[in-house]
């Protein structure tokens, strides 16, 4: 019978208590080491002699936030027992597996136990996938009434957490391809993932490769909520000129008229003369630009 051991931010002390013996030094160097990145660890999935430790990360959706954070969970995994040490990431939540563990029926190996783990973690990659695709399906829907600035920048925020996902979730797929592939196991004695549990473990690289997949759908979302964005700025911009264009021309016979009677030939226009020249004039220029006023109107270009 297998054990499956839960801990949340344990100090060196509870660590060195709860680990395997005969892997106690080592896994312990490897789970207290700083990060390989600036940000988050990458997940792996590695053999070190009689055991085998990996680092996981959960992308986790908050709509309500409109923000992304990331949940760690590393693994030591023997033979007979399994520890998961989750790390509370800055002002959130840690990953409780305490749900999937008491799942596990209670004669299932350590490997199924690791396989149910893995498995809940690519549902959490599926339901990540849905929340992006709800985001973007109402963005899209406010393209129309936001303003261009503020959907630029959204559109931004959400092409920067999908690389973010994508970049953690395609180790993690890569990692469980190792096991389906019977590339990973420790050395001698009884294999860690016999052959019904590397079966198990074609559904979770399945539903892995479907949040992958689903990424993909995700980023040619974005992208055409982009060219649609842009496409509405290129007409509002259209819309404008027209505007402006009309107004130009309401304009150009009254000054071509003022111009026109402007002109120093005060003898040769016989208009000059006339008792109600003025008011011809004037009445000249109302009825021109009456008349484009309704011509533009009928056109819809004012």
């Amino acid at each position: 019978m297998a054990e499956w051991i839960d801990l949340i931010d344990p100090s060196p002390d509870e660590l060195r208590a709860k680990l395997p013996r005969q892997v106690q030094e080592s896994a312990l160097a490897l789970l207290l080491a700083p990060a390989q990145h600036n940000d988050e660890p990458r997940p792996t999935l590695q053999a070190h002699g009689d055991y085998i430790f990996g680092v996981f990360l959960l992308a986790i959706a908050a709509p309500e936030e409109d923000r992304v954070f990331y949940q760690e969970v590393d693994v030591v995994l023997t033979r007979d027992v399994l520890v998961t040490v989750s790390k509370t990431p800055p002002d959130e939540h840690p990953y409780d597996p305490r749900p999937v563990r008491e799942s596990c029926h209670p004669d299932e190996e350590a490997g199924m136990m690791f396989y149910r783990l893995v498995d809940d973690i690519a549902e959490h990659y599926l339901d990540l996938v849905d929340d992006l695709d709800e985001e973007i399906d109402e963005l899209e829907d406010s393209v129309e009434g936001a303003p261009a600035d503020v959907t630029r920048n959204k559109l931004s925020e959400l092409r920067h957490d999908l690389l973010h996902i994508r970049r953690t979730l395609a180790p993690t797929r890569d990692a469980i391809r190792r096991i389906v592939d019977n590339v990973i196991e420790v050395q001698d004695g009884p294999e860690v993932f016999p052959h019904d549990v590397e079966i198990a473990f074609n559904a979770a690289y399945d539903k892995l490769m479907r949040a992958f997949d689903g990424l993909e759908l995700s980023r040619d979302l974005i992208a055409s909520v982009r060219d649609y964005l842009l496409a509405k700025i290129a007409n509002d911009q259209n819309e404008v000129m027209k505007r402006l264009t009309a107004i130009a021309s309401l304009l150009l016979v009254p000054t071509f008229i003022v111009g026109l009677y402007g002109q120093n030939f005060l003898h040769h226009f016989p208009e000059i003369h006339w008792q109600y020249g003025y008011l011809w004039s004037w009445a000249l220029i109302l009825v021109a630009t009456i008349a484009q006023f309704v011509w533009f109107r009928r056109r819809r270009w004012i």
